[in-house]
């Protein structure tokens, strides 16, 4: 049975605990209002990008380009897999994994992972990781620039026949969804459109006004499609690591709640063994000076 001694110390450990964890809570939530702020700011941009490609890709006939569909057998998918650095986030990671332990084994998939977890879970996993990445929190365009450049350059060369995005999505605060979304090839206007988080956008059709392309709307289709693309993945990636400051935000502040709820238990007992203490001495006292 614990002494007074021991809970004392348990005490002090668990406080220790508790200002460790508020700290975490309070980073967390400063670079959390950054990351959801550029999350949320990118997705007018990209649903824009897709809404302006889908009306500019049905007004071209017969046009070609390799990220468009055609008749290329899918060998191996190519899966850009995208978890946390560091762990304390709750169950972020864990949901992304259980993703990916769902995708299908034929055709066989080749992952380029974008933090340390994934890593380490494709790695214990045996699947078969092609490059791995390491960015800081910011994570500006530049520093995506090699990801997403080594995984254009593994599609055009054949290393990979799909490009799909495995990240969670950034909901709000509390609620972060692993989704896994198909990049390349595109499927004409339908692929634009499903890319977009936005209902009115994915609920369009055609486009019946009329429009005046210069140079030409094949010129502008070789230059925006690769920027589409880029700008997808890097929206992915802001909406992950928005998803990651939130996740730990919540799981820093229930540690924390959980460590105060613990010392005033413990602070409850500490006083009990006390008293209990006390009165056992008060007793003692009066029952020597009685015997006297």
């Amino acid at each position: 049975m614990p002494n007074t001694r021991d809970v004392r110390t348990r005490i002090k450990s668990v406080k220790k605990t508790a200002q460790i964890t508020r700290a975490m809570q309070l980073v967390a939530a400063s670079k959390m209002k950054r990351a959801q702020d550029q999350a949320l700011c990118g997705r007018d941009y990209a649903d824009l990008m897709a809404e302006g490609l889908a009306v500019l890709s049905s007004r071209v006939r017969n046009f070609q380009h390799p990220f468009l569909i055609k008749q290329r057998p899918v060998k191996h998918r190519g899966i850009l897999f995208l978890s946390s650095d560091k762990g304390l986030c709750g169950s972020l990671n864990s949901a992304v994994f259980r993703c990916a332990s769902e995708i299908e084994p034929e055709p066989p998939a080749r992952f380029v992972a974008v933090g340390r977890k994934g890593a380490q879970f494709l790695k214990r996993s045996q699947r078969e990781l092609l490059a791995e990445f390491h960015v800081g929190d910011r994570r500006p365009f530049v520093d995506m620039r090699p990801v997403v450049e080594f995984i254009i350059e593994s599609f055009d060369q054949g290393l990979i026949d799909t490009v799909e995005v495995l990240y969670p999505r950034f909901v709000n605060t509390l609620v972060q969804k692993p989704v896994l979304k198909p990049l390349l090839p595109l499927d004409g206007l339908k692929a634009f459109l499903k890319t977009s988080s936005n209902p009115k956008h994915t609920s369009m059709t055609e486009d019946s006004r009329e429009m005046l392309f210069e140079p030409s709307p094949e010129r502008i289709l070789e230059e925006l499609l690769p920027l589409y693309i880029k700008k997808q993945m890097f929206q992915s990636i802001l909406e992950a690591k928005a998803s990651e400051h939130s996740a730990r935000m919540v799981a820093m502040k229930a540690a924390t709640d959980n460590a105060n709820d613990l010392i005033e238990n413990l602070t409850l007992d500490y006083n009990k063994m006390r008293q209990a203490a006390i009165t056992q001495e008060i007793l003692e006292i009066s029952a020597s000076s009685g015997t006297a």
